[in-house]
Parts: structure tokens; C-alpha cells; sequence
């Protein structure tokens, strides 16, 4: 291989590489953690997708309008780790997620402990210790 050529692959390998380095964010990059939050909503779906997965429930507000929220979690094998499967919250299933509100006001949170409706609690992000349990 002549010099140009395997310095442009290795150009391309390198960027292809670092390429999921900038889809994946710190937690202070996105949320706050002063703002806690705690959810009690309707599981719509769950995305099992890299870097992190993604829980989306249905909260009703005190003005009873339904406000759909979007729960980021750790990366599915560490949710299996911690007791999560794909059939731990189907849609339909009301859960109570503790987590931290989203910087930009949205609807947003990372998540933390999710409490099924058995009362079983599953981490699903955040550590336990950084809610407060744990410890």
C-alpha cells in the first residue's frame, strides 16, 4: 500500500471511531443535578438503543393535560446488569421514576429509580447513590 492511501484510510478509520465519542454527553452536559424530579406516568415504549436507552411515559399534570417525558437511561447492557429486561415495563405499565430534570426546561430526565407497580425498584441510570439510596 502506498503511503497516500494508507494515510487516508487511517484518516477515515480514526474518524468512524470518534464518531460515537461525539454522540455520547456527560450528565452535567444535559441535566441538572439540583433538580430532582420524581414522574409517575404511563410507559408508551421503551428504545433499547447505544449509547443509552430511552423510557417514554405519559405524566399527567395537576391541569390534567398529559405531557409525554423521555427518560434517559444507562446503556442496555448495563440495564440487564441491574435487573432490567425488555419485558420489565411493556407499554401500559404506570411506573414512578425518580430522576434529574433536563438543563433546557424540556421534558426531559435522566433517570434514576423506577418503581414497578409490584413496588420493585430498577436503576435505570443515575446510581443509587446519587439518589439519595444506597449509601
Amino acid at each position: 500500500m502506498n503511503m497516500p492511501l494508507f494515510l487516508a484510510a487511517a484518516t477515515l478509520v480514526m474518524v468512524a471511531a470518534a464518531a460515537p465519542l461525539r454522540a455520547h454527553h456527560a450528565f452535567a452536559a444535559e441535566f441538572d443535578g439540583t433538580k430532582p424530579v420524581t414522574l409517575t406516568g404511563t410507559v408508551t415504549k421503551m428504545d433499547w438503543i447505544n449509547p443509552h436507552a430511552w423510557l417514554y411515559i405519559d405524566v399527567k399534570g395537576p391541569d390534567g393535560k398529559v405531557v409525554g417525558w423521555m427518560i434517559e437511561g444507562g446503556a442496555p447492557n448495563a440495564l440487564l446488569r441491574r435487573g432490567w429486561n425488555r419485558r420489565s415495563v411493556p407499554p401500559g405499565t404506570v411506573v414512578i421514576v425518580e430522576g434529574f430534570r433536563a438543563k433546557d426546561g424540556s421534558s426531559r430526565a435522566s433517570g434514576g429509580a423506577v418503581t414497578l407497580p409490584d413496588g420493585k425498584k430498577l436503576f435505570i441510570g443515575s446510581t443509587p447513590e446519587a439518589l439519595g439510596g444506597g449509601k
